[in-house]
């Protein structure tokens, strides 16, 4: 860190943590009922696939333990919003889908967070959003490569 001053990366990463926290704070708030941050990001990364996943990849993918994901994914079974199955080329593992249930309450949920989302971009400003987002990408990947 011999060319960026140290003030400069700390102010940076407090107002990422800054916004993280105040994001999860206010997306969390609008869930459905029932529905946790932690089970809304599986829904829509599974949404997202459109694939199965094994519980391992989920938890790479999440950056958490297995036994983190394993906790998440209970809950989304027990709420009917994911389909677990053993993995039928290897008995050891287990796949996970989206349910129509699932698939629903993600939706249900999208529908909430986007006012509370698009409100935000609002008042930043689209051509500030726009402009942050590829650094904010690029970041993500240099972050993701240091693990």
């Amino acid at each position: 860190m011999t060319d960026v001053p140290t003030h400069l990366a700390v102010s940076l990463f407090s107002e990422i943590l800054a916004v993280d926290q105040l994001a999860r704070s206010n997306v969390a708030r609008v869930l459905p009922k029932g529905m946790e941050l932690s089970h809304f990001s599986v829904l829509n990364q599974l949404a997202h696939m459109g694939a199965e996943r094994s519980p391992a990849q989920l938890a790479k993918t999440f950056h958490v333990t297995r036994g983190a994901m394993t906790n998440t994914l209970r809950k989304l079974q027990w709420a009917g919003w994911v389909h677990i199955r053993p993995d039928w080329d290897d008995a050891r593992r287990k796949m996970v889908s989206i349910s129509p249930a699932g698939q629903a309450a993600r939706d249900a949920a999208i529908a909430a967070i986007a006012p509370v989302i698009a409100e935000v971009v609002k008042n930043v400003g689209a051509d500030k959003v726009r402009i942050a987002l590829p650094v904010l990408r690029e970041m993500r990947l240099k972050l993701s490569q240091i693990e």
